[in-house]
């Protein structure tokens, strides 16, 4: 017998978090569905948009492109993602994602394990793209 009955979620009905940029949803977590282990996800990118760079102390991330052509920028290194292919980023990685094609991106990432609490999963390393934006920058 599981300890978790299985829940099914919605994209729709997660709210959207566009505070890193593009349209960030958290759809199986503990709030969600009582994940213990970690949390999956999608980002939904149009064309130009990126996810501002962090790391995750506590956490590998996996990435996989269901569409669009991206680019993660992880220690300051490229790394070209097309459909089909998937990352891992390590523990600890600056990372950051663009959308650098013409069409939407979509992609899906799971991230494990867990922070001890969520405050502590994410380490921003830049300013937000709402920040960069008001700012009169462009994205890097």
């Amino acid at each position: 017998m599981t300890a978790l009955p299985a829940k099914k979620i919605a994209f729709a009905d997660v709210a959207s978090n566009r505070k890193r940029g593009g349209d960030v949803r958290a759809m199986l977590t503990s709030k969600t569905v009582g994940a213990t282990s970690g949390f999956m996800g999608v980002a939904v990118l149009e064309p130009g948009e990126f996810v501002s760079e962090h790391y995750h102390p506590y956490s590998e991330e996996f990435i996989y492109v269901v569409s669009g052509l991206l680019v993660m920028r992880i220690d300051d290194e490229p790394v070209h993602l097309a459909p089909g292919e998937g990352l891992v980023v390590p523990k600890n990685a600056r990372h950051r994602l663009m959308n650098v094609g013409d069409e939407r991106a979509e992609v899906v990432f799971h991230l494990g394990p867990l922070a001890p609490r969520p405050d502590l999963g994410h380490v921003d390393t830049e300013p937000y793209p709402a920040e960069v934006a008001n700012a009169g920058g462009t994205p890097a």
